[in-house]
């Protein structure tokens, strides 16, 4: 059982669900990542979403863009990225999944990278632009190293193709609550509460909802139908907030970890 598969049992024993927060490695800088997900980690949240910065990340919205470019000024690489995972691991026994594209997975070597990511401590991968039928040798690769390999799934999917999704990924299920990029929305997709229920007849793996979350009513609303929440543009932008604002790495990580805290926290409230 991974660490991702461990939480969402604890979690379900316990009647919660799971809080995901999102944040771009290396933005501003490696030390600062590491500093900002010990925060989360104090602050709540249950797993962590890496994200791998990609020079073209079609799928993210103009928040994360600004966040993988600065990233990537930064030299950010996967050898650096599993050295981050690495002294993560040594501070913190929460779960990590790495949210990439495919094309820097391809080019670092899938059997190098299932054999360093297992040893470096991360749990799973999710890979933005793979596509479920032309997966088979990245989920035998990595799955063989002991991750969990989380695909997408999309309300644009015929129901046929959202079992094929269903069946492949583990640790838990990630579904797009709204199509576009990412990035934040004023409301829910109406139509919401009706995919998560389709998804539920697919699967019996955890479901977590993204894209779009980013109040602590859309978090709210989210955990009333799924197994967790997976939140990224807002807390980004809070990180970038803070270096706008000329904070250092401490009061970065502590601004980025009390927005987690308070999204927790607010979701978890119960009304009077």
């Amino acid at each position: 059982m991974s660490r991702i598969d461990a939480k969402f049992a604890e979690l379900r024993a316990a009647g919660r669900k799971a809080f995901i927060p999102y944040l771009t490695v290396g933005d501003p800088d490696i030390a600062a990542t590491g500093h900002i997900v010990l925060a989360m980690d104090a602050a709540g949240a249950d797993i962590v979403e890496l994200g791998v910065p990609f020079s073209d990340p079609i799928a993210d919205g103009p928040v994360i863009q600004r966040a993988t470019d600065r990233a990537l000024r930064g030299d950010v690489s996967l050898p650096r990225i599993l050295d981050l995972v690495r002294w993560i691991r040594d501070r913190s026994d929460i779960p990590l999944l790495a949210m990439s594209y495919y094309n820097p997975l391809l080019s670092y070597g899938l059997e190098r990278l299932g054999r360093g990511a297992a040893d470096a401590g991360l749990d799973g991968l999710l890979v933005t632009d793979l596509t479920v039928e032309e997966s088979g040798p990245f989920v035998e690769t990595v799955g063989a190293a002991g991750l969990n390999t989380v695909f997408l799934a999309a309300p644009t999917s015929p129901p046929e193709r959202i079992a094929a999704i269903a069946a492949t990924s583990t640790g838990f299920l990630y579904a797009v609550s709204r199509t576009g990029v990412t990035g934040q929305r004023e409301a829910l997709s109406a139509d919401l509460v009706d995919f998560i229920g389709l998804l539920r007849r697919s699967t019996e793996a955890p479901i977590a909802v993204g894209f779009g979350i980013s109040t602590p009513e859309h978090v709210r609303a989210v955990l009333s139908e799924a197994d967790g929440a997976v939140v990224g543009s807002a807390i980004v932008q809070e990180i970038e907030r803070a270096v706008d604002d000329g904070c250092g790495g401490t009061e970065i990580a502590e601004r980025a970890g009390a927005l987690v805290r308070w999204l927790r926290g607010a979701a978890e409230a119960r009304p009077a």
